[in-house]
């Protein structure tokens, strides 16, 4: 690896493969837990049958998702909050206007519950 190039790693022999007759329906099926889990069908399958936990990598992004939308609310609530700074007693009612901000408050901690849910059954 002088040459800053990575060396592929060779990949393990475990020695015996175990034959599992499936059907395409059922093969594909297990492809795409194994892909959902960020796992290849083999270690996926061998996980299985250890009786290891497989997590899905899929909550992971959705957490991530999630974040992003949370992000989103804030800074509409703080832009709203400039704007009516800005405007005070223009547009909309005040009362209207919190009820607004309560709500987006509401919705960040809903999302944060969830995503702290995911995160918890992920490990």
């Amino acid at each position: 690896m002088t040459d800053g190039t990575k060396e592929k790693a060779t990949a393990r022999r475990r020695g015996k493969p175990v034959e599992v007759w499936v059907t395409d329906e059922e093969k594909a099926t297990i492809t795409a837990r194994a892909k959902e889990a960020g796992m290849a069908r083999s270690a996926y399958l061998r996980a299985l049958g250890l009786n290891t936990p497989v997590k899905s990598v899929v909550d992971l992004g959705a957490v991530s998702e999630l974040a992003k939308v949370s992000g989103d609310l804030g800074r509409v609530a703080g832009l709203l909050k400039l704007w009516l700074a800005q405007k005070r007693g223009e547009g909309a009612n005040a009362i209207d206007v919190e009820s607004i901000m309560v709500e987006f408050r509401r919705l960040q901690v809903d999302i944060g519950m969830k995503m702290g849910a995911i995160v918890k059954a992920h490990k």
